[in-house]
């Protein structure tokens, strides 16, 4: 599989090729905060198959937790492109609304955190769901 997308100004750009390791739904509040109040969908892809190709995107990690995860975003229009687990060493959590076709996303696999899930929110059906973290 080949992804290209980017951020909505079109300063940062990407591609990422081979099979998904991962497509998830979040709730947790951290994403709540990321994406203005929803879950957050993404697709985990592996660091070999990944590289920006045009621009240089901006970094942030909290300070204040244990094992932050680092997130890359546009410094221009402040699109976070992808979020870099400690708990995922090789590969990347891309946003699937930065996918150039978001449609080839399909569906999460797998649904976390939904203790911190909203009301407003929706699981899809045949899911796994977990209400924290999944346990290796």
């Amino acid at each position: 599989m080949k992804i290209e997308g980017g951020c909505y100004c079109g300063a940062v750009r990407y591609v990422a090729e081979g099979e998904p390791q991962v497509k998830t739904q979040c709730h947790c509040r951290e994403c709540q905060y990321i994406t203005g109040g929803h879950p957050n969908v993404i697709m985990g892809m592996l660091n070999d198959g990944f590289a920006y190709t045009k621009g240089t995107p901006k970094q942030f990690s909290r300070t204040d937790v244990e094992m932050p995860r680092t997130r890359d975003f546009c410094g221009n229009c402040g699109t976070h492109i992808l979020t870099r687990s400690p708990s995922l060493p090789d590969g990347v959590l891309i946003k699937v609304g930065t996918f150039d076709d978001p449609s080839i996303f399909g569906g999460a696999d797998v649904v976390i955190q939904t203790a911190d899930k909203q009301s407003f929110h929706h699981v899809p059906e045949g899911a796994r769901i977990f209400e924290r973290w999944p346990q290796k």
